[in-house]
């Protein structure tokens, strides 16, 4: 049986401190906003069953903060994915969880991905410009203005990639 890990927003975070309190005293929290926005729930409908299925597997709770996860989504993208910030907030579980040795390093793990980056763009666009009030932005990878001719989109990408020498344009 698999052990369950459940990944919360600390903008929202009922099951968390649930969790940290012992599964005693279940208490809602109002949630406040979250860039992992379908998930931005301080009631849950379904906390019984997500408790039961968690206990049963000897399941784990962890929370991220909104700079852990957009910083788990950036590093997600650096590795060609298009993550979107729920994502980013299990990708961010999983390296506490890593990080304090609680998952191993050959412990197989699967992290869902249930949305696509493309229904989070502004969030990305703030991330990477350093435009988000208190966070560091540790990841970004902040746009470049080009003229939309091909030497210059060329000379930027030389002067970005350290590459030397010419390309030439075919056309």
């Amino acid at each position: 049986m698999p052990r369950l890990v459940c990944a919360q927003a600390a903008n929202a975070n009922p099951l968390y401190l649930y969790y940290k309190a012992g599964w005693t005293d279940f208490k809602p929290v109002t949630a406040a906003p979250t860039f992992a926005s379908a998930i931005q729930i301080g009631d849950p409908v379904s906390i019984d069953r997500a408790v039961f299925a968690l206990r049963a597997t000897d399941g784990i709770v962890e929370e991220a903060t909104e700079e852990e996860l957009m910083d788990a989504m950036s590093l997600a993208d650096h590795t060609g994915m298009f993550a979107c910030p729920h994502t980013g907030v299990a990708l961010a579980a999983l390296a506490k969880r890593r990080g304090r040795r609680v998952i191993k390093a050959n412990d197989r793990t699967v992290v869902v991905s249930t949305a696509h980056g493309l229904k989070f763009t502004q969030s990305k666009v703030d991330y990477h410009s350093k435009e988000i009030a208190d966070m560091a932005c540790r990841y970004a990878n902040p746009p470049i203005s080009v003229k939309a001719k091909f030497g210059s989109v060329m000379d930027v990408l030389k002067k970005k990639l350290d590459v030397k020498g010419k390309v030439r344009s075919s056309g």
